[in-house]
């Protein structure tokens, strides 16, 4: 009989053990497939390699069924990826200011009529008035290399950086991207390189209330002198990525 109960037990927990493994499956993304969608513009495609947005969302956290917003999304990179990671149980809001509208025009709006992403609502406006919710209920906000073009255009980042913190849960996750300038050069070379020092962002997002959590190295690139214009280098320019917390 005590044979009989260790099986019967040890069976259960190997069921238990099975049916957890199928749930993790179940909820696992393939980014193969989202990646590789014939409806994605190649221009998409071709940036791929350098920004690894799946490695960078899977440092981030983002999983299916997550509410999400994409600041300054200009043609609607993440947006577009974001809306396939959090499926149709998810949300992504999507929002562009006037100055990355002057570059991208009307492509981030047609993009989105596309009724594979029924999931994003595009809330256009200035950052220091993001028609974000107010309600505490986003898991996930990024910018992806932009945040300099806020100090470079001298935008209200504090009142930002306060909506976003307001709109993300507790534990919530504000993920910042973006190309290194020199450590301690602040926004010298901004407008010149549209690079960013990182401590600049750091003590700017953390004055909101977030915490530094945990930085990403898989866009480093230490050969990067930081010396030069980014778009000489595209992709291949040494970026943090910066994982922020609201507190619990």
């Amino acid at each position: 009989m005590k044979r009989a109960g260790t099986v019967q037990v040890s069976l259960g927990l190997l069921a238990f053990m099975l049916i957890g493994t199928m749930v993790t499956v179940a909820h696992a993304q393939d980014y193969k497939a989202i990646l590789a969608n014939p409806e994605r513009p190649e221009d998409d495609r071709k940036l791929d390699a350098g920004r690894k947005p799946e490695e960078v969302l899977k440092f981030f956290g983002v999983k299916p069924g997550d509410k999400v917003a994409d600041i300054m999304a200009g043609r609607g990179y993440y947006t577009a990826i974001l809306s396939q990671v959090v499926g149709p149980q998810g949300v992504v809001y999507s929002t562009n200011n006037a100055f990355i509208k002057g570059f991208v025009k009307d492509v981030l709006d047609v993009r989105l009529q596309n009724p594979m992403f029924a999931n994003v609502k595009h809330i256009d406006g200035e950052i220091d008035k993001l028609a974000l919710p107010t309600d505490g209920s986003l898991d996930f906000v990024l910018i992806h290399l932009n945040y300099h073009d806020l100090v470079l255009k001298n935008d209200n980042r504090a009142a930002m950086n306060k909506l976003i913190f307001a709109a993300l849960k507790p534990g919530g996750v504000y993920g910042v991207v973006d190309h290194y300038a020199k450590d301690g050069s602040g926004s010298e070379t901004t407008e010149s390189l549209h690079r960013i020092d990182k401590a600049m962002v750091v003590k700017e997002v953390s004055a909101a209330g977030f915490v530094l959590a945990k930085e990403g190295e898989m866009l480093r690139h230490p050969e990067d002198p930081r010396s030069e214009n980014v778009f000489k280098n595209r992709g291949e320019t040494d970026r943090f990525v910066l994982r922020f917390e609201k507190p619990k």
